[in-house]
């Protein structure tokens, strides 16, 4: 895939996994990713339990679509446990104020909130506007948003909080330096974590994504199937069959739009990835960079292949039957090739760096 409008670079400073000891571990078993992260980053992960004991921070995720932020949160959280982090996503605040606004407007509690702790250069009514819609000229001021964000921050008292969709675009990055004086958030330091990969990874993504109509569960064919799969004579195509528990299963399909893969969040990515340029140039707040895939002539002098992800590639027998084999994803981006990581090899990067950023010298 030729992508002139990015080009993905690497850097190897906190990506030395491999201990030439040969020895394996299965990372889709959950004791077997403990004992992982024991041997990968055991002393990291001692000192931030016990620095978790007494400290919070504030996490800024900065990363494109696709590019794992869910996955990566979820990993810290299986280490640490879900009672150190709260989660907090600006896109779901903004929906949620939406909905709450609608019903009692003026007379909601997040309105009385917001007049109490809104400030800025557009008259609160019609940022409200702007928030339903009633004022399309207008998008929803940056100020209005912090006011949903310190809101939901005052119900997470003593966690370390991750900030996802924020900052969103290029006015906003400024606003993240001042944000915890802003939001009265204690004096946590505040991290900026970079998440960066290859379009192409986020491409494939969304073209092999198949989702469950009745559940909503989401798989992906060629890089997490489900256990349950077959193959449709008819279009001459493989299928996976929803596993999730509780669901009553059936044919996953491709959603609307997601055959065409990033070409229809071009424009969002793209902005995405200046807002992380922008970031890289502020002083005065740390950087934490995580790398979702790894040349493919280094690769292996970084991490193991087990740590690498595996393309599932279907087939069927002499009797028709369907068989599921796998190999090493290799990741054409533009005239370079990749190894795309698993995600708990992503997650011993990220929890090396914020180690080191919150005082870890060991």
């Amino acid at each position: 895939m030729k992508n002139p409008w990015y080009t993905y670079q690497v850097s190897y400073k906190w990506l030395k996994n491999t201990d030439g000891s040969g020895k394996t571990y299965d990372l889709d078993s959950v004791a077997e990713r403990r004992a992982y992260y024991q041997d990968k980053v055991g002393k990291e992960i001692e000192f931030l339990r016990d620095y978790f004991r007494e400290n919070t921070f504030l996490g800024y995720w900065l990363a494109p679509k696709q590019a794992g932020k869910g996955t990566y949160m979820n990993g810290l959280k299986e280490i640490f446990g879900t009672e150190m982090f709260t989660h907090i996503s600006v896109g779901d605040l903004v929906r949620a104020a939406d909905k709450e606004y609608r019903k009692d407007e003026k007379k909601s509690e997040l309105y009385k909130y917001a007049k109490k702790h809104y400030r800025g250069d557009m008259h609160i009514d019609e940022a409200f506007d702007a928030l339903v819609g009633r004022n399309t000229a207008n998008l929803v001021p940056t100020e209005l948003i912090m006011v949903f964000l310190r809101r939901e921050i005052e119900k997470h008292d003593k966690k370390s909080l991750f900030i996802d969709g924020f900052p969103r675009n290029l006015d906003q990055v400024s606003y993240s330096l001042y944000f915890r004086e802003l939001v009265n958030y204690r004096n946590d330091p505040d991290i900026f974590i970079l998440i960066n990969a290859p379009v192409t990874v986020l491409d494939e993504r969304m073209k092999q994504r198949r989702t469950c109509l009745k559940c909503g569960n989401s798989r992906n064919i060629a890089l997490l199937p489900t256990k349950e799969y077959g193959y449709d004579a008819d279009t001459d195509e493989y299928y996976l069959v929803c596993d999730l528990p509780g669901c009553p299963g059936g044919r996953m399909v491709t959603k609307e739009g997601d055959e065409l893969g990033i070409e229809t969040i071009k424009d969002r990515i793209l902005a995405d990835i200046d807002v992380m340029k922008r970031a890289r140039k502020l002083y005065g707040i740390p950087k934490i960079e995580l790398f979702n895939s790894l040349e493919k002539n280094k690769a292996l002098q970084y991490v193991d292949k087990y740590e690498c992800t595996d393309e599932c590639v279907f087939s069927r027998n002499k009797a028709g039957e369907v068989e599921l084999s796998k190999k090493l994803w290799t990741v054409h981006d533009g005239d370079e090739k990749f190894y795309s990581l698993l995600p708990p090899a992503v997650v011993t990067q990220l929890v090396k760096q914020l180690a080191r950023v919150l005082g870890y010298e060991g």
